[in-house]
């Protein structure tokens, strides 16, 4: 069974990788390690799958679509075109519209909501003892939301590409609740909003720009402090070093060690020949930075998602160090991607943007500017610092517009957050694990009573909405149970706010 469950973590990982490769801008450009909740939100922009492995929806499961209105903050003529956004209900574990029973509404990020169902187990683990009806939301422009054809040719319309934002796709949520409630007769009825990663952003930002519509909000993973230089730089990359070092230090060291050698090596004549038939490439290696990026991938993607009961770190440091005695750096480095990838006959170190990568890649280059990098030596990776200037060149001259790299903290917030928050915003929680690398842009303290932050020493990234398993540690478990006790009482101070506000007024 463990070997089944490796090979299965593999198979998804290698895949993970592969897609998270081409979310890559270039060797040049700011790279943004990926933000998504699991392997399997991913999984299904990987073309060669069969559409039958991935998007047949569990049994209770229906799929709708919205038409859903193109820009919710003009009124010029374009504005009142609209787009068919799709979203999933399952009704089975409603207490029905009588009872008031709640509303857990799942708020989609960076791909398709195909695999959100079976994924994202927090909902449908939790909906029979809140007698819950469930809602999945697709985020314009990916899976099939897409308004007007493809990604790609949305991407080059100047028009359509300005709606994709994150303003605009919390607005569809609104708009959708609002007619879910009307379409449900469920008026009455409490709404948590959910969401992992760049969707727990989403999650946050919801409950504070639409408290009329969501009750609360359970953000997981989100790095919502990744903005404006309130993070440093180097947050992400120095847990994925701590991760390494607690797993192994002399893992650690070797990693740290072979950035220098491959340097020297393809510097040499044939070297990057040689660095090719090393790693046993699919392709010839066009320079240094090209495996050097492909290592850092493997390295990041395993800290993220450093869970029970594999934990990839760990997998791919047993690899490193058990490698034969005395065997070259490199070798050591390899043994690592096999043991934490799987033997294949070559690693695909070169690849293009997946419709779910060209839909990030805007992002980031538009709003979601997210300063991560790293210095000499503060980490266990190369020096790449992150450069506003040259990014946002870049960015232009792919685009023909700049980022606006302060609008996130402008429109949302961040700065002096507990200052600031504490007066305004309540019931969110802001779930973190520790040896996730974006927990370090991540709340990780009680802002006020009613802005909770939840988090554990092992956790890794949205671990706790995923699918709970016999398997999983007390901790886990723990933190889950905390999270639904803090639901719990939202909903049940809201029954009780309904009903005073039902009483005859008396003076």
């Amino acid at each position: 069974m463990k070997m089944k469950r490796l090979f299965l973590f593999q198979w998804l990982l290698l895949l993970l990788l592969f897609i998270f490769t081409k979310t890559s801008i270039s060797s040049k450009l700011h790279k943004i390690p990926r933000l998504t909740p699991l392997v399997e939100n991913i999984i299904q922009d990987f073309n060669t799958l069969s559409s039958s492995s991935i998007r047949i929806l569990p049994k209770g499961f229906e799929t709708y679509y919205y038409i859903q209105t193109l820009d919710h903050f003009n009124y010029g003529p374009k504005s009142y075109k609209t787009f068919k956004q799709r979203y999933i209900i399952n009704s089975n574990y409603w207490g029905g519209s009588n009872s008031n029973s709640p509303i857990f509404a799942y708020l989609g990020a960076e791909s398709s909501i195909d695999g959100d169902p079976s994924s994202i187990g927090f909902l449908t683990n939790f909906a029979p003892q809140f007698k819950a009806l469930l809602v999945y939301m697709e985020h314009r422009f990916y899976g099939k939301s897409r308004p007007f054809g493809t990604m790609e040719e949305a991407l080059k319309d100047e028009d359509i590409r300005g709606y994709f934002n994150s303003a605009q796709a919390i607005a569809d949520y609104a708009q959708l609740l609002l007619h879910i409630k009307e379409k449900y007769s469920a008026q009455k009825s409490p709404i948590i909003v959910i969401g992992g990663s760049y969707g727990g952003m989403l999650a946050s930002w919801f409950r504070m720009k639409y408290p009329h519509i969501a009750l609360g909000a359970l953000a997981s993973s989100a790095p919502i402090l990744y903005f404006d230089n309130i993070t440093p730089q180097n947050g992400y990359y120095s847990i994925v070093s701590k991760d390494f070092k607690e797993a192994s230090k002399s893992c650690y060291r070797s990693i740290k060690k072979s950035w220098s050698i491959i340097d020297k090596i393809a510097s040499r004549k044939n070297g990057l020949s040689y660095l090719s038939r090393k790693f046993k490439t699919c392709s010839q290696l066009r320079d240094a930075s090209e495996l050097k990026d492909y290592l850092d991938e493997h390295y990041s993607v395993a800290a993220q998602y450093n869970q029970p009961p594999i934990y990839p770190v760990t997998t791919l440091c047993g690899g490193i160090d058990g490698a034969p005695k005395g065997s070259h750096i490199l070798d050591q480095i390899h043994a690592g991607i096999v043991a934490f990838a799987g033997k294949r006959p070559c690693y695909n170190t070169n690849t293009t943007p997946s419709e779910t990568g060209l839909g990030w890649r805007w992002q980031t280059c538009s709003e979601m500017v997210m300063p991560i990098g790293r210095g000499k030596n503060d980490t266990m990776f190369f020096s790449e610092p992150f450069n506003l200037d040259e990014f946002m060149k870049d960015c232009k001259k792919k685009y023909g517009v700049s980022p606006r790299p302060h609008w996130i903290t402008t429109y949302y917030g961040g700065h002096d957050i507990k200052l600031i928050l504490h007066k305004f915003a309540s019931n969110i929680i802001f779930s973190n694990g520790l040896r996730d690398p974006y927990s370090s842009a991540g709340v990780l303290k009680d802002i006020s009573p009613n802005l909770r932050a939840v988090y554990t020493r092992n956790g890794s990234h949205c671990l706790d909405i995923l699918n709970a398993k016999p398997s999983d540690p007390e901790w886990l478990t723990m933190q889950r149970n905390t999270e639904v006790k803090i639901i719990e009482g939202w909903i049940a101070q809201y029954y009780a706010d309904d009903l005073k506000s039902q009483l005859p007024h008396q003076n």
